[in-house]
């Protein structure tokens, strides 16, 4: 059995349409790619499904803003104002704890 490995987008499209055309005979398919049969099963149903666009690979890309519901422009909205919150906070404990040593000092 082999086990699955890194492909790129153009490989992902060439082993699917592989797999149609030989009648979706994944273990066939993944011998020849050097793909696990789980990547070349999973690779067809994406395509299948949802179309040659599944195949891409969106792990930590960042939804664009045309894309995101009211939801989850708002939530990102928060999450961003939360960090100038924290960022605001730290810069104030540390002028604090400045003013501190500098009367120490003096």
């Amino acid at each position: 059995m082999t086990t699955g490995r890194k492909t790129t987008f153009d490989e992902r499209i060439e082993i699917v349409q592989y797999c149609i055309a030989h009648d979706h005979n994944y273990a066939e398919t993944a011998e020849e790619y050097q793909v696990s049969y789980q990547q070349a099963r999973n690779y067809t149903i994406k395509y299948e499904s949802k179309g040659v666009e599944a195949l891409k690979d969106n792990r930590g890309k960042r939804k664009s803003l045309n894309s995101m519901s009211e939801l989850e422009k708002l939530r990102a909205e928060v999450k961003i104002l939360r960090a100038e919150k924290e960022h605001a906070e730290m810069e104030v404990a540390f002028l604090k704890k400045l003013e501190e040593i500098e009367r120490r000092r003096g």
